[in-house]
């Protein structure tokens, strides 16, 4: 069916990689005194490392585990080679992305060892995929939450009647419960897997990954709406004016930024963009506060900015 909401398909590695962006995972514990990410770097509360301590490591080792696992920087200078060349020097300027999901492929690559998947002393993505797959468990869609959401968001379908679109619904909710079934797993093995990360690489690559318009927003000390979408894409259209508007009304108190995820694909991949559009909103403490799928009303965008304290 054709409706205003662009999407991607995602295998479960794929996804596992991509939910580092949108992951809310804790680490065990840290000792009273102990230095957290989340503590000197605000923009990565809400991140896979939040709760990992920094501390001084040896000069080649940038993450470590208490389980044993290691990330070093010729591991990294490996990693990034791997990647498609036309992203590298986006990943450059992300490192600590990029550090996320080595770290969190060594450690899925141990629990698959541990589980009794592996056949062999490497793990490969197919035993990756059944190993998630087997804690996603069985998700299932009712009529009724499909319906429930086509009663909220008939604008994201154009109208078109429930039982033309029920099976699209019912495909989009089900990849969402995965989803959270994933990030529940993640969080789980974040808490028996405590991390440390090196703190003067962890410096340098922060100062150059908060280097773009969507994180300079969230450092200016006022409330952010982002628009992750792109040229092309109907609903990405039809938001523009929303926005040009919300420039118009609020050219003080509220930064509105426009992402086109094709050009950025990195940093859509930091914020978890599997669909355009996405709106996000940010407080004035750079954290993010609600997010929302599909084209969102001028009404609606307006309420949720006074629910934030925005005042024109």
């Amino acid at each position: 069916m054709t409706r205003p909401i662009c999407t991607k398909q995602w295998t479960l590695t794929a996804l596992a990689a991509l939910l580092i962006g949108l992951a809310v995972l804790s680490a065990a514990a840290q000792t009273v005194h102990a230095k957290t990410v989340k503590d000197l770097y605000p923009l990565l509360s809400d991140r896979f490392i939040k709760s990992a301590t920094l501390t001084a490591l040896e000069d080649d080792l940038i993450l470590k585990t208490d389980t044993g696992i290691a990330l070093t920087r010729s591991g990294m200078t490996q990693a990034l080679e791997k990647q498609d060349p036309r992203l590298q020097d986006q990943l450059e300027n992300n490192l600590i992305f990029l550090a996320e999901q080595e770290i969190l492929t060594l450690i899925l690559e141990d629990e698959v060892k541990k589980s009794g998947l592996a056949d062999g002393k490497s793990v490969t993505q197919e035993q990756i995929t059944a190993y998630l797959q087997s804690k996603v468990g069985d998700q299932t869609v009712s009529d009724k939450e499909a319906k429930t959401f086509y009663d909220e968001n008939k604008e994201m379908v154009g109208g078109m009647p429930f039982d033309q679109v029920s099976d699209s619904i019912k495909k989009f909710l089900l990849e969402n419960k995965q989803q959270t079934a994933v990030r529940t797993h993640i969080h789980d093995l974040g808490q028996r897997h405590q991390i440390r990360i090196n703190e003067k690489w962890m410096d340098v690559q922060y100062k150059k990954m908060t280097d773009n318009p969507v994180d300079k927003a969230r450092l200016s000390g006022k409330p952010t709406m982002v628009e992750f979408g792109a040229d092309g894409c109907v609903p990405c259209d039809m938001m523009q004016p929303i926005l040009d508007k919300l420039k118009k009304k609020f050219p003080d108190t509220l930064n509105i930024v426009f992402l086109h995820v094709r050009e950025n694909q990195v940093l859509a991949g930091r914020y978890g963009i599997q669909s355009i559009p996405v709106q996000a909103f940010f407080d004035a403490n750079g954290q993010e506060v609600f997010r929302h799928t599909g084209f969102f009303a001028e009404e609606a965008v307006t309420k949720q900015l006074k629910e934030m304290g925005v005042a024109q």
